[in-house]
């Protein structure tokens, strides 16, 4: 079986959050690949703990990956901040004697580090076009837990585990790895919390993931942390706001100061990804659908929302208000430029992670979350079938069937694009339906 057949039998997808299926990545030729180690989302601590603790097996991993597409050079991107896991990468890749290939490059301390384009601009100099994806500059962009499981394949080993951070205002800040289809509320009981009522979770990094309604849920392959806030804290009730209170605000006060788009990353790079224009169009319902596409181009970041606005707007809220109107009339952004120029202003115009993390009041929090040593062994797993871009997986499986830990339980369907899942632990199946497959422990 070769690499690219590894790949896809153990269900590897984007492990940063993404889900895209990694064998469909690697299937393409490219000049580089790149590892997205910058984990840029405030309190998150998974990738750079992995590159310390697991530094041959994410290197091999990301080099075989690098040698599948046909890369000339494979280029790891970390914040030069990590000073000690950056001389540790550099030390392990000249012992395993691939210095001539894969090297790793410093970022900057400012967010987004790791949105995709972003980085692949940082580490090659290229600017990935509006609306599309690095492969059109010869870039495979992976993710560090991403290339581990690579190796993990290589070895024979199907994704079943999880690493994820648990941070916030909470007694204990710990990263952990945990079976896929854990109960969600297992892993934030780690946190050294019992009673959750007081409190909202975030589903991944304080920037970008959303506000939980449910704590019912169960780990899937893309989750990458929780970030567990009192329900007062301002970020909270800042990304609990509705689409109709966020249009009303909106409407109240937006000035048109330009603030969100001068601090936009993807208008930064040469993008005419535009938020204040959003805005406009929203608060003065402006009908020139020909302007408006334009909302198809944000990375949904959530910068111009959470930090650039001086009046504390929903910019990205009216960017997806007009996204959402535009798929529902079938109407796409269709990309005519050719070249790109980054902005001249763009040096002096990137987000220190520091200023940021003050600004969203999450200073007294930004502290370790050191790998632990936990073991947990839920009783019942609940396994997504659709955890990943494209169609959910087909059941391989049947209620009452006995099932071994790494068995596929759902495989790709037949000509489309998606991710086998397995099952963590052995035991019975005891439901198959509703997208799930659900599994007692023997």
């Amino acid at each position: 079986m070769n690499l690219l057949d590894k790949v896809k039998d153990a269900g590897i997808i984007g492990a940063g959050g993404a889900g895209f299926p990694t064998h469909a990545k690697l299937a393409s030729k490219a000049e580089y690949i790149l590892m997205n180690g910058a984990e840029c989302e405030p309190l998150l601590r998974v990738d750079q703990q992995l590159m310390a603790i697991l530094p041959d097996e994410i290197i091999k991993g990301f080099e075989a990956a690098g040698r599948l597409v046909g890369a000339e050079q494979a280029l790891i991107g970390i914040k030069g901040k990590h000073k000690e896991v950056v001389s540790l990468l550099r030390e392990r890749i000249e012992a395993l004697q691939v210095g001539d290939f894969v090297q790793v490059k410093e970022l900057a301390d400012v967010y987004p580090a790791g949105d995709e384009q972003v980085l692949v601009y940082e580490l090659t100099g290229r600017i990935v076009p509006e609306g599309g994806i690095p492969i059109q500059v010869g870039c495979v962009v992976v993710n560090s837990e991403t290339a581990l499981n690579i190796y993990n394949a290589i070895q024979g080993k199907p994704v079943t585990e999880k690493y994820i951070t648990i941070a916030g205002d909470i007694p204990n800040r710990v990263t952990v790895k945990v079976p896929v289809g854990t109960p969600v509320m297992d892993v934030l009981k780690l946190s050294g919390i019992e009673d959750f009522e007081p409190y909202a979770v975030i589903d991944g990094g304080p920037m970008m993931g959303p506000v939980m309604s449910d704590l019912g849920g169960y780990i899937t392959k893309k989750n990458k942390g929780f970030v567990i806030l009192k329900k007062q804290h301002p970020l909270i009730r800042k990304k609990s706001a509705k689409t109709d209170q966020a249009r009303r605000i909106n409407r109240a006060s937006c000035e048109q100061c330009r603030m969100c788009t001068d601090l936009c990353p993807r208008y930064l790079i040469g993008h005419n990804m535009q938020p204040h224009k959003m805005m406009r169009t929203v608060n003065y319902s402006l009908t020139d659908t020909e302007e408006q596409k334009i909302a198809f181009l944000c990375c949904q970041c959530n910068l111009c929302e959470l930090f650039s606005c001086p009046a504390d707007l929903y910019p990205k809220a009216a960017n997806m208000m007009i996204r959402q109107k535009l798929l529902e009339q079938n109407i796409r952004y269709q990309c005519s430029q050719k070249e790109y120029t980054v902005r001249k202003n763009r040096e002096y115009r990137l987000l220190p992670s520091k200023r940021l993390i003050a600004r969203l009041g999450l200073r007294d929090f930004d502290k370790p979350a050191p790998m632990g040593e936990v073991s947990l062994r839920p009783e019942v797993i609940r396994i997504a079938l659709s955890q990943h871009v494209g169609a959910p997986a087909v059941p391989a499986v049947a209620v009452g069937e006995h099932v071994a830990e790494g068995q596929m339980i759902g495989s790709v369907p037949e000509g489309s694009l998606g991710a086998p899942v397995h099952t963590s632990i052995s035991g019975t199946v005891t439901q198959c339906d509703n997208g799930f497959i659900e599994i007692r422990r023997d």
